[in-house]
């Protein structure tokens, strides 16, 4: 049995622009930092123990909602404590939870993680109430929604594949953006991918990706290929079906990252240099921050630019949530003027917004591309 939840504690939303609506994962994060991991069957004493908000559907919701977008939040809670904490978490940073589902007798998702003194980490989940997350739960959602033009409809993959896939067929087929971060990437083949617009994996979920295809169609690969080129092969068609709409956005960590469209040149996305703390949620500050700005009507290539600067900027505080940048942060690394400032004159110094847009072009043509289609 589910539930939806209504709430009035949300902070009002800017009406200006399209939404993003994010469908994917909600976790409790429990994390034990000490000084090593235990081998198997040992227990180390010690280290200090710390409580967070994470799942990459919470994360990437608060990343875009700090940019100041109208966000709601397709996603499963269990009926307990966590989950409440959870709820009231995601409302408190302006996240729409009106349509979050609740299951009975279902425990919120877990995350257990250990840490030691050199950043090195064991994780495991227990997805809990996320793995409970269906289609018919998507499609009920999505009918009080009604994603169309001009919104950005961003799904994550910790949660069942069907769910992730109805998702972006619902969004596809109302002319919204579609995002799909395939993280994890098992278990994905063209009948999802076809459906975004825009895929974002990092270079190992990339990987994964072209592998599993590449078996699939018994294309051969060397399990090696740079990324333009591995993003090229799942852009491409094959007997299996088309490829990914418009484009691969490849995060590439502190070396920022690297946007293949369909046709064209690809764009080399460098990042700011910046002095990293806890790169933990950088890649849901990328997409939340790419999302929210499709959503307020940026081209693609200028949406990519402003969240590999955003997810840069994640990395400079600890914590996945704690470290997503607010608009005025991203602006004023952006070199952007704040309302009521004077814009700053062309002889200005250079600035994070000056960085980006010497992105290094590979390839003949550019990407222009204006909106969805």
């Amino acid at each position: 049995m589910t539930t939806e939840t209504q709430t009035t504690e949300a902070r009002p939303h800017p009406t200006h622009g399209g939404r993003v609506l994010v469908v994917g994962s909600v976790n409790v994060d429990l994390v034990v930092q000490g000084e090593r991991l235990p081998l198997p069957g040992e227990t180390v004493m010690g280290g200090t123990f710390s409580r967070f908000h994470g799942g990459k559907g919470g994360n990437q919701a608060v990343a875009a909602a700090r940019l100041d977008v109208p966000v709601m939040l397709v996603a499963a809670l269990g009926d307990d404590a966590f989950g409440s904490e959870a709820r009231a978490a995601l409302a408190r940073e302006g996240v729409g939870i009106d349509v979050l589902v609740t299951l009975d007798h279902t425990a919120t998702g877990v995350a257990l993680i250990l840490v030691d003194a050199k950043a090195e980490n064991q994780i495991t989940v227990a997805p809990g109430a996320n793995a409970g997350l269906t289609a018919v739960h998507v499609r009920q959602a999505f009918g009080r929604l009604n994603p169309h033009e001009g919104d950005v409809v961003i799904v994550t993959h910790e949660i069942p594949t069907d769910a992730a896939r109805e998702a972006l067929r619902i969004g596809h087929e109302g002319g919204a953006w579609t995002v799909f971060n395939p993280a994890p990437a098992d278990g994905l083949d063209r009948s999802v991918l076809s459906l975004a617009d825009v895929l974002t994996p990092n270079r190992g979920e990339l990987a994964r990706l072209v592998g599993d295809d590449a078996r699939r169609s018994g294309r051969p690969t060397s399990g090696a290929e740079e990324p333009i080129g591995a993003a090229r092969t799942l852009l491409g068609d094959t007997a299996e079906g088309p490829g990914a709409g418009q484009a691969i956005l490849v995060s590439l960590g502190s070396s920022g990252a690297v946007l293949v469209p369909r046709t064209g040149r690809a764009v080399d996305i460098k990042a700011p240099r910046v002095k990293a703390v806890d790169a933990t949620g950088a890649g849901d500050a990328l997409n939340g921050a790419l999302a929210a700005a499709l959503a307020g009507g940026a081209d693609l290539v200028t949406a990519a630019r402003r969240a590999v600067v955003a997810a840069s900027l994640s990395v400079t505080r600890a914590g996945a949530r704690e470290g997503m940048p607010t608009l005025a942060d991203l602006q004023a690394a952006l070199g952007e003027p704040m309302p009521g400032e004077t814009p700053p004159t062309a002889n200005g110094a250079p600035d994070a917004a000056a960085e980006a847009d010497a992105s290094s072009p590979t390839g003949a043509d550019g990407p222009s591309p204006t909106g969805r289609g």
